[in-house]
């Protein structure tokens, strides 16, 4: 018997790809010298307002269950929170998960059988795409393509490929890695033909706050909820861990028709119960400073985006250009195309932690993912001299 091989384990389990963003990784973890920018999150610790509500409900005693579907409190202070960006959507609408992931796992097991169609809008964060596979499906990929740096939808093949017999899209926007935006009539028009074909639209719009392309402080990305009718067959997945600073939380909420909120709550209570009460709390108070976390960490972020992105376009064979939103700089190293190989040589060879593009799509192959999340714009500065070094060392193709 192969032991590496647990015969009683599903085959679609046992087919699951390992995350080549870990893999990269666990190449680097530990070494001080090595400059880490692989990991999807801001080297920022969560607001102060924000861990004190969670320590005094600790203190309160509050480490007992709370209902499935969240605190009354919060699932109100969420709805509040979405209808000042997208008009009214009601508490009853509203789920609280534990993280993102947590909610769009939800949505797979709630809305995909196996053998179902699933089309997705690639390249994407993997845990999306593999979701889908866990539940069974048939996943078709309609992939984005990157024109002078810059990665766009084709409508008209996305279209071709969602027909009556697509269960569900599956989308991000803003996008990682690519940072890719829908317009709100792309939305509009991609809503529409689902609509006409019945299709669920799964929407993950984590990062629609981290959003570039207004001059206002309060934007945020054009949201799917911007442009449907509460009982359309669309769930949006939302997470406090981007626009608050917090990832190791893991507190998430989902946007669905009212219908549908009851089940949820059974599927919640059959995957974690809850989530922490405390974590809860925080929510509360993220939600409630939002005015004075998220616009300054937006500002940030931009001007992260604004110092990295000129360096690498200035470094020989690099195509990049600045996304609209998210965290991001998705650059093209030319000479390069296995992106794991050169990510493995960069943590080792320089000291440079990035994320594969492989990680993300096959089409994302020779392409690197650069979280530019950092309080120390000179961080940034010395990690593109240490590329440029490299670049310059390694300017033939991988071999």
């Amino acid at each position: 018997m192969n032991h590496n091989t647990p015969p009683f384990m599903r085959q679609t389990v046992l087919d699951l790809e390992e995350s080549r963003i870990r893999e990269v990784a666990n190449a680097g973890m530990g070494r001080p010298d090595v400059l880490a920018f692989w990991f999807g999150e801001s080297d920022e610790v969560t607001p102060d307002v924000v861990r004190q509500a969670a320590i005094d409900s600790m203190q309160r005693g509050e480490t007992f269950y709370s209902h499935n579907l969240g605190l009354p409190e919060l699932r109100q202070a969420v709805a509040d929170y979405m209808s000042a960006l997208h008009g009214p959507v009601a508490m009853d609408r509203i789920a609280i998960t534990s993280g993102g992931v947590n909610a769009l796992m939800l949505a797979a097991q709630a809305l995909i059988d196996a053998g179902d169609e699933v089309v997705a809008v690639t390249p994407v964060w993997p845990n999306l795409t593999a979701q889908a596979l866990v539940m069974g499906a048939d996943l078709k990929c309609v992939a984005l393509r990157p024109v002078n740096g810059q990665w766009q939808l084709d409508m008209a093949a996305l279209k071709a490929a969602i027909t009556p017999a697509t269960r569900m899209l599956i989308v991000n926007s803003p996008n990682n890695p690519t940072g890719w935006t829908l317009s709100r009539a792309e939305q509009a028009e991609i809503l529409a033909h689902c609509r006409a074909t019945g299709t669920w639209v799964l929407a993950d719009e984590v990062y629609e706050r981290l959003y570039y392309d207004s001059d206002t402080t309060n934007s945020c990305a054009p949201s799917f909820l911007d442009v449907s009718e509460p009982d359309d067959r669309l769930v949006v997945v939302h997470s406090f861990s981007k626009s608050f600073l917090m990832t190791g939380w893991r507190l998430g909420w989902l946007v669905m028709p009212a219908a549908m909120t009851p089940h949820m709550g059974k599927l919640i209570e059959f995957n974690t119960s809850c989530a922490s009460v405390f974590t809860q709390r925080a929510g509360v108070a993220a939600l409630r400073h939002t005015a004075d976390i998220t616009p300054r960490v937006v500002a940030h972020l931009k001007t992260c985006r604004d110092t990295l992105v000129p360096l690498l376009q200035a470094l020989p064979g690099v195509q990049v250009a600045p996304a609209k939103g998210g965290m991001y700089a998705f650059f093209r190293l030319e000479g390069h195309p296995d992106s794991v190989a050169t990510a493995k040589r960069l943590v080792a060879e320089a000291g440079l932690g990035l994320a594969p593009g492989e990680a993300f799509a096959p089409e994302a192959a020779g392409w690197l993912r650069w979280c530019f999340a950092s309080q120390d714009l000179a961080r940034l500065g010395e990690g593109v001299a240490r590329l440029r070094s490299w670049v310059v060392t390694n300017s033939s193709p991988d071999v």
